[in-house]
């Protein structure tokens, strides 16, 4: 089984800079990429502001932070993979930009580095085919914000080795993760679920059932969520969400993953959810 110390995360934005960060946690040297030394500086400020209000509520000594950030390196350049044993990508949610990425990368790592993609929704085989190594690749699926959540989805595509398999979730569990194996399948296992979930209280919504303060205090209190749909969909992203339903539409063409026309109109008018002031909740006064 591939051991795994150095780590590679091409990405440092909201997802990549927490992959870095539990990364660099585990004590391992961790290179994170972006296109420009302006996305680069803020993404490791963005883990500099983690990692410090750790310190501030006493949860981690000013000392563990220096040495978890003194495992992180940014760069501009992809060939500060070269030696890496696994490069993780956290990009753009598309697939023409993935393959030309992975494509590139296949020809500057070494031929035992693995390959993972942070998609959440794309079909981890169409990226491995950019490849010559889809024996070593997998899908490394983490979840927001991802120093504090548990989960992380081992996606196997077709061509997955049980030697990556074992590996990638060896390495989950090396970063403090509970990894679950997933098939190659639109939604993996956690959005397979959730997405029709989400769907069905904008329909309740939409179809006057109960307002959306309603809708999510029956969940939170009846089930036992710890937020409703409505106000998880605004965490997430409104913009987000209806590009993964839309996908899972095209590949299962069932009615479960019909985006709802008013997750469509929301998004046309630019109410993203929190990141945008405004989804189905307003949060311009916070």
């Amino acid at each position: 089984m591939a051991n795994i110390q150095k780590v590679g995360v091409v990405g440092c934005g909201l997802m990549g800079s927490g992959i870095a960060q539990v990364a660099a946690q585990s004590g391992r040297p961790t290179v994170v990429r972006e296109v420009n030394d302006d996305l680069v500086k803020k993404g490791i400020a963005r883990i500099d502001g983690f990692l410090g209000k750790a310190v501030e509520k006493g949860k981690m000594a000013a000392a563990d932070k220096d040495k978890i950030l003194g495992n992180i390196r940014g760069t501009t350049d992809l060939k500060a993979f070269a030696d890496c044993d696994i490069v993780i990508e956290a990009v753009i949610e598309n697939l023409d930009e993935k393959r030309k990425l992975f494509s590139e990368l296949d020809r500057i790592c070494k031929p035992s580095c693995l390959f993972a993609s942070n998609t959440s929704s794309l079909a981890i085989a169409d990226m491995a085919a950019a490849t010559k190594r889809p024996d070593k690749f997998c899908g490394l699926h983490f979840f927001n914000p991802v120093p504090l959540m548990k989960l992380v989805e081992v996606v196997r595509a077709i061509g997955t080795s049980d030697e990556t398999v074992a590996a990638a979730k060896a390495f989950g569990e090396a970063l403090g993760k509970k990894p679950i194996v997933a098939r190659d399948t639109p939604g993996f296992v956690v959005n397979l679920l959730l997405v029709p979930f989400i769907l069905d209280a904008i329909r309740a919504l939409e179809s006057g059932v109960a307002t959306k303060e309603d809708i999510d205090q029956g969940m939170v209190l009846g089930c036992g969520h710890p937020m409703g749909p409505l106000t998880l969909l605004d965490l997430v992203g409104l913009d987000t969400t209806l590009y993964i339903a839309d996908i899972m539409w095209k590949e299962f063409a069932d009615a479960r993953y019909a985006a709802p026309p008013l997750l469509r109109r929301m998004v046309a008018a630019g109410h993203h959810g929190k990141k945008a002031g405004r989804g189905f909740y307003d949060y311009g006064s916070k």
